[in-house]
């Protein structure tokens, strides 16, 4: 496993949810909601985040449906993982299938007495935690990076 603290990102239209590990990639936690509507202002907020804690990489969650296909949603992600993967550089953005982490956090959520009102803004942050735990578990289990490298085109 490569020693080093990462960022996921679970990417939604109305809020991105962002969450972080520790340098060992032990354990994920909530970093913050940051508003998705503006996409340019979210870039900049993302690249901020990415030179605060420094990561060795950015995981980015990639919506697939539950047979492993991509719709709309996944090429919205694309983009959005390629844009900023051209502004993080030379941090790699790494792709990896986030099927069923919002359920999971939403489910997590309220079994810890979250209503799904009140917990809106912090499911994101949750789905991120979720999509990081396992990109960790991928990686450890493997002895490889998780997902896909985002190309970054020069």
């Amino acid at each position: 496993m490569r020693r080093g603290r990462r960022l996921a990102v679970d990417v939604g239209d109305a809020r991105i949810g962002v969450a972080s590990c520790d340098p060992d990639g032990l354990l994920a936690t909530p970093v913050e909601t940051v508003p998705g509507r503006d996409r340019a202002a979210a870039q900049r907020r993302l690249a901020e985040l990415v030179a605060e804690y420094e990561p060795l990489e950015v995981v980015m969650g990639l919506p697939r449906s539950l047979r492993g296909g991509e719709g709309p949603a996944a090429g919205k992600v694309r983009a959005f993982a390629r844009e900023t993967a051209q502004r993080v550089a030379p941090v790699p953005v790494r792709l990896v299938d986030e099927r069923m982490s919002t359920v999971t956090a939403a489910q997590e959520m309220r079994m810890s007495g979250v209503s799904a009102r009140k917990g809106r803004g912090r499911i994101d942050q949750a789905a991120a935690v979720v999509i990081l735990q396992s990109a960790l578990e991928t990686e450890r289990v493997s002895g490889r990076p998780p997902g896909q490298c985002v190309e970054v085109v020069v």
